[in-house]
């Protein structure tokens, strides 16, 4: 493979990224298969000018028009640096997928209690503690089934700090108790099979929007299975984990929450892009959180 800095320098055609124009979405990013791009500040960048093909693959996906080509002096287009590149980040990715995955014979030691302690899938009992909660809240005669009787479809009815089956059902506000139903819930640690994927409604939510959104576990985490991340910060393809989790797991519904910031769409492409892999037909929605924690339409 040829040295970087010994590369040729020739006039040809290459992109031109606009900083001014550039709104830090990510979009030609994931678009340049070669990994020319990169989003850096909150902008998109050529980091990489030995790694662009100047076919333009990223033109068309840009929602600003900031990406157009130039004809100018450039590091020649080195197919091998490319090549070496994806291999490495394939390689990589299977890595971490082998240590968070849990698969194979290490599934069968962390569900053992095996392994990384912090990795080991298990299924929460959060009943004990909302039962606890609710009947302390509603006093003598409490029917908890009637408490979770919303858990089927999806609720539309979101509130902004407080719950609509906790009002009414317990008469008062009750104390706030933990929705999350498995552990781990980040979608990097999380395995690609577990029992409690069966039947489930898929919760994909953004990392922020737990603390943008005050009343997250009445309103979207209860009765569901939450996996979290965030784009911006993950350097992995998310897609690639979410198809296999929705392909291999008796999946019900996915429901996807994310900020309104730019950069928040990378978590709502790789759903997306994870459903239509999947080649099933599942029920799904999309919410989008504002920075002050409300629901947008």
């Amino acid at each position: 493979m040829k040295n970087h800095q010994e590369e040729i320098i020739m006039k040809r055609q290459i992109i031109h990224i606009d900083e001014e124009k550039c709104n830090g979405c990510g979009l030609c990013a994931e678009a340049c298969h070669e990994g020319a791009i990169d989003i850096v500040d909150g902008k998109a960048k050529l980091v990489r000018e030995h790694f662009c093909d100047g076919f333009g693959d990223c033109l068309p996906g840009c929602p600003t028009g900031a990406i157009t080509f130039e004809e100018r002096e450039a590091p020649a287009y080195d197919e091998e640096a490319v090549k070496a590149s994806q291999a490495r980040k394939k390689a990589e990715a299977l890595e971490d997928s082998g240590k968070s995955t849990c698969e194979s014979g290490h599934a069968a030691g962390q569900a053992a209690g095996h392994g990384c302690p912090g990795s080991r899938f298990m299924k929460l009992n959060t009943q004990a503690g909302i039962s606890e909660a609710a009947a302390h809240a509603a006093g003598p005669g409490f029917n908890p089934s009637a408490a979770h009787a919303a858990n089927s479809g999806f609720d539309t009815s979101f509130s902004h700090g407080s719950s609509p089956s906790a009002s009414a059902v317990y008469g008062q506000a009750p104390k706030p108790v933990s929705r999350l139903e498995q552990w781990p819930c980040q979608i990097k640690l999380l395995p690609t099979q577990a029992p409690f994927y069966n039947g489930a409604k898929l919760l994909i939510a953004a990392d922020c929007t737990a603390y943008a959104y005050a009343n997250m576990h009445e309103d979207f985490m209860r009765g569901k299975v939450t996996l979290i991340g965030c784009p911006k910060l993950d350097a992995v393809d998310y897609s690639e984990k979410l198809t296999e989790i929705i392909a291999r797991n008796d999946i019900k519904s996915v429901t996807i929450v994310r900020m309104e910031v730019p950069c928040c769409g990378g978590l709502q492409r790789a759903a997306e892009k994870a459903l239509r892999a999947s080649g099933k037909f599942i029920p799904w929605q999309v919410v989008t959180i504002s920075r002050d924690g409300k629901i947008l339409d």
